[in-house]
C-alpha cells in the first residue's frame, strides 16, 4: 500500500491530507483563528458544581466554560496508586467530595467544544511524544492494540518497567514504537520528564484562566502522529514549514526525516493529487458507488445515520447476490467516509436487507476491516433485528462538514425549503388576518420572485376570489433581495 502525507500551509490556515493508493482518506484543518484546544493544559477554576449531573463547569479562558466530569477527575485517595490498583469498595466519589466552587484546578482538554457544547476537561493529564504517551498521575504500562506481535508486546512492556524505575508514573507505548531500538524509548522517556517539569513549574505561576502547555502546531503533530514506516513521503508546500519540520523529524525520527520532502511546483499541491475535488465530494451527502450504488449519508445532532440503496446495480445473477456485493463494496466506502468527514459518535448504518447470515458476517467483516486503519477508536456491533449495524467513533473534533461549512441561512439548517405554493396559502392567511387587525385601503405583499410568480400567475383566480371577499385591493412586488421563505404585508 502506498501511503503519503500532503502539507498545504497558507498564512491563515494549514491542512493535511492522507492519500493512501492515491485516494484521500484523512484531512485535517488547523486555521489561525480557531486553532484546536485538545490536549492543550490549562488552569482553571470551578465555576459550578452541578450534583445532579456528577459534573463542574470550570472556567479555563475560552468563550464557553469547560465540562468536567466526575469521573475524569483524579482521585486524590488514589493518586498514589494508580490506574491498574483495585476500586476501592462502595460508591464512587460524588462531584462535592472531589471538587468545589472557585477552587484551581489543572486540566486538560480532551475533547473541542462542539456546536453548543463546551470543551471536555480530565484532570488525568497525559503528554504525548513520538513514541509513547506519558501518564504522570498513573502506575498503568500499556502497549497499543494495534502492536500485535506478542514478542513486541513483551519486549517493550519489560523496557518500559526498566525505564519507569519505580518512579510511580505511566506510559502508554504508541504503535509507532514497534520495532524501535531501546534508545528511542529512552530518549522520549527523558524528553517527557523535561516537558512534565516544565508543566509543573508553570502550573505554580499560571494566572487562572491561562494556559500552561499547548501541543504541537499541525503539520509538526501530524509527522508526530501519522508518519511511520509505511509512509512513503512527506510533501509541504511551504519552505519555512519543511525546514521545521525537517529539524523537528531529525531531533526525533532521523530514520524517516529524508521522507520529507519541499513541493515547489506552480500548481497547488492539493490540485496535483486531485485532493481539492474529494474535499467538495465530502460536503455531498450522496456517496456514488463504482457498482452503480449509493449512500445517503445524514449527519445531525443525535448521530450520523448511512442509507445503503442499490441504484442501478442489477447484478448477473439473482438479488441476494446483487445485495450482497453492494453490501461489501459500502461497507468499505463507508469505513472510508467516516475517516474522511471525521464524522463521530453514535453511526446507524442501513445495508440493504439479506436473509444469508454468512453474507451479515461477511459485510461486518469488511466493515470492520476497513476500520483497521482509522486513528479514532472505533466499536461496531452485530445487526440488529431491524438489519441495521450500530457503531460508535470516538470524537475529538468537529466533522469534516462542521469545520468547512454552517447551517443555511435560507432554511435555518433544515435542509428544506417551503414550496411556493405552501408560501403562497400562508401569505393570503397573512393577508386575511392583517385586514381584520387593522383598517388599509389596499395591501402590498413583497415578497421572492418565484413567489410572487407563482402567485399572479397561477393563482390569480384565488387572488381576486380574496380581494372579492375582503373587499381590499392587493398588489404583488418581486424583490430580489427577500430569500424564499421571506416576505411582507404592507397596509397602504
Amino acid at each position: 500500500m502506498s501511503e503519503e502525507i500532503l502539507i498545504n500551509v497558507t498564512p491563515r490556515e494549514t491542512r493535511v491530507a492522507v492519500v493512501e493508493n492515491g485516494m484521500l482518506q484523512e484531512l485535517h484543518i488547523e486555521r489561525a483563528s480557531r486553532r484546536g484546544v485538545v490536549g492543550n493544559i490549562y488552569k482553571g477554576r470551578v465555576q459550578r458544581v452541578m450534583p445532579g449531573m456528577q459534573a463542574a463547569f470550570v472556567e479555563i479562558g475560552l468563550d464557553r466554560a469547560a465540562f468536567l466530569h466526575a469521573s475524569d477527575i483524579l482521585k486524590p485517595a488514589l493518586a498514589g496508586e494508580g490506574d491498574d490498583a483495585p476500586p476501592p469498595p462502595g460508591p464512587p466519589p460524588t462531584i462535592n467530595s472531589l471538587v468545589h466552587e472557585g477552587q484551581e484546578i489543572v486540566v486538560q482538554v480532551v475533547k473541542d467544544p462542539i456546536g453548543s457544547k463546551g470543551a471536555r476537561l480530565t484532570t488525568q493529564l497525559s503528554i504525548p511524544s513520538r513514541y509513547l504517551v506519558f501518564l504522570p498521575h498513573s502506575r498503568v504500562l500499556g502497549v497499543s492494540a494495534r502492536i500485535e506481535d506478542e514478542a513486541q508486546r513483551a519486549r517493550l512492556k519489560a523496557l518500559m518497567a526498566s525505564l519507569a524505575n519505580g518512579s510511580g508514573q505511566g506510559y502508554i507505548v504508541r504503535t509507532n514504537a514497534e520495532g524501535q531500538p531501546d534508545e528511542a524509548l529512552a530518549e522520549d522517556v527523558a524528553y517527557l520528564q523535561r516537558a512534565w517539569g516544565v508543566i509543573r513549574a508553570a502550573s505554580a505561576s499560571t494566572r487562572v484562566g491561562q494556559r500552561i502547555y499547548e501541543d504541537l502546531a499541525l503539520p509538526l503533530r501530524a509527522v508526530r502522529d501519522l508518519m511511520r514506516k509505511d509512509v512513503d513521503k512527506v510533501r509541504v508546500d511551504s519552505r519555512e514549514a519543511f525546514e521545521k519540520l525537517t529539524t523537528f523529524a531529525n531531533q526525533f525520527m532521523p530514520d524517516l526525516a529524508e521522507r520529507i520532502e519541499h513541493y515547489a511546483g506552480e500548481r497547488p499541491i492539493f490540485d496535483l493529487y486531485g485532493v481539492e475535488d474529494e474535499i467538495l465530494r465530502a460536503m455531498q451527502k450522496e456517496v456514488p458507488l463504482k457498482s452503480g450504488g449509493h449512500l445517503i449519508i445524514d449527519q445531525t445532532e443525535a448521530m450520523t445515520t448511512v442509507d445503503v440503496n442499490t441504484g442501478s446495480f442489477l447484478g448477473q445473477r439473482n438479488l441476494e447476490e446483487t445485495v450482497y456485493r453492494t453490501n461489501l463494496e459500502a461497507a468499505q466506502a463507508v469505513a472510508r467516509q467516516l475517516r474522511l468527514r471525521n464524522l463521530g459518535g453514535i453511526i446507524i448504518i442501513d445495508f440493504i436487507d439479506m436473509t444469508d447470515d454468512e453474507h451479515r458476517r461477511q459485510v461486518l467483516r469488511t466493515l470492520e476491516k476497513g476500520l483497521l486503519h482509522d486513528h479514532a477508536r472505533t466499536s461496531v456491533h452485530e445487526f440488529s433485528p431491524l438489519g441495521l449495524v450500530e457503531m460508535t467513533r470516538k470524537r475529538t473534533t468537529e466533522s469534516l462538514e462542521r469545520q468547512l461549512c454552517e447551517p443555511c441561512h435560507e432554511c435555518g439548517g433544515r435542509g428544506t425549503l417551503k414550496t411556493p405554493e405552501t408560501l403562497t396559502y400562508e401569505i393570503f392567511r397573512e393577508i386575511t388576518r392583517a385586514v381584520r387587525q387593522f383598517e388599509a385601503s389596499q395591501l402590498l405583499v413583497i415578497a421572492s420572485p418565484r413567489v410572487v410568480t407563482k402567485i399572479t400567475e397561477e393563482e390569480s383566480a384565488a387572488v381576486a376570489e380574496l380581494e372579492e371577499f375582503l373587499g381590499k385591493s392587493i398588489r404583488f412586488q418581486a424583490d430580489e433581495q427577500y430569500a424564499q421563505e421571506q416576505y411582507d404585508v404592507v397596509l397602504l
